[in-house]
């Protein structure tokens, strides 16, 4: 047997056991870059079986993130996510509805329409439903210094790594220039509007956010309806990074004139803050900054042993040439 018939095996055990009865059949499904999914077949049921990575290589609890995320949309009435079934935290694994449709290739008007829906409501329900759990998004940045702090701490990280000339001449190079001069725009831009680069964002201009969200972690049904996945980060943040990373996310194009769309009808979404607008202009360069260096984690050995888990097959040493590639490609766009 194979590594993937042995866990194949492992996810049905599990899954019969979250059921409390019989599974038919348990096969892979299309899950994300670092978890495993599997589409649980019980009978007249069909469910989806989430397999977290391993605490030991990854410590945050994205088990109890979602499932806690995923527990209170369902009591607000959210019907665009899947809904908790069961939990294992044994085996770090979650039982959920399963999700009809198929990955978003190409991203439309009523695609842009929907995402923007279930975020409006996230900020509204966030507001007055008492969701009681302060935790913050994951690598939340409520202001420009935390967002400075994130990518020179990533740029640290990946100057450890040894023999990697390439991406050392890259980091050293066109990324330290470009980051030296996105900071100082930014500055500058905020202290001419009177805000600060190093304060916090005060709790009440956050909002409750997926933080990994887009068009990447949506499957769209056959009448065009979309499913939202992937809630292992949610949490509150500044919902400027959000728009951002909607914006800049590398793994589903986007179209100029649907970013245009998106940008302004986030801005009247989120226009209960003032500032909301500034802060986006004033940040959105160093966020993609952030998206250049997360590009890179393919140079990590540990989150290569995790992709390599969730079912990557290439070969590293070609996945770190392609990665590189697109970080200058996207560095590029981002100057441009």
């Amino acid at each position: 047997m194979t590594d993937d018939d042995f866990a194949a095996v492992a996810a049905t055990k599990i899954a019969r056991r979250l059921l409390g009865g019989p599974v038919l059949g348990v096969s892979r499904a299309a899950g994300g870059r670092n978890s495993r999914v599997y589409r649980v077949d019980a009978g007249t049921r069909i469910f989806a079986l989430k397999q977290y990575p391993s605490l030991q290589d990854d410590p945050r609890d994205r088990l109890g993130v979602e499932a806690g995320a995923l527990k209170w949309m369902a009591e607000q009435g959210l019907d665009m996510v899947p809904r908790l079934v069961a939990t294992d935290p044994a085996s770090n694994s979650a039982l959920l509805s399963w999700a009809d449709g198929s990955l978003v290739r190409h991203v439309g008007d009523s695609d842009v329409d929907q995402a923007v829906h279930f975020l409006a409501e996230l900020h509204r329900l966030g507001r007055i439903s008492g969701f009681l759990d302060c935790r913050l998004a994951a690598e939340a940045c409520l202001s420009g210094a935390e967002i400075e702090k994130q990518i020179r701490t990533r740029v640290a990280d990946l100057d450890r790594l040894q023999g990697e000339f390439a991406l050392g001449a890259f980091l050293s190079g066109d990324f330290a220039a470009a980051l030296q001069d996105s900071l100082a725009a930014a500055r500058s831009l905020l202290s001419s509007a009177g805000l600060s680069f190093e304060l916090e964002l005060s709790p009440r201009r956050r909002s409750l956010v997926p933080s990994d969200f887009g068009f990447h972690n949506a499957l769209r049904n056959e009448e065009g309806r979309l499913t939202f996945v992937d809630f292992e980060y949610f949490g509150w943040d500044d919902p400027v990074k959000l728009t951002a990373d909607m914006l800049l996310h590398p793994g589903t194009a986007v179209a100029a004139e649907l970013r245009s769309r998106l940008r302004s009808t986030a801005e009247k979404l989120y226009g209960d803050d003032p500032d909301f607008a500034t802060r986006l202009r004033a940040l959105y360069r160093l966020f993609g900054l952030r998206w250049v260096l997360i590009l890179l984690n393919e140079f990590h050995p540990k989150r290569w042993r995790r992709r390599v888990l969730a079912g990557a097959s290439e070969d590293w040493a070609e996945a770190k040439d392609r990665q590189l590639g697109t970080a200058r490609v996207m560095l590029r766009n981002l100057l441009a």
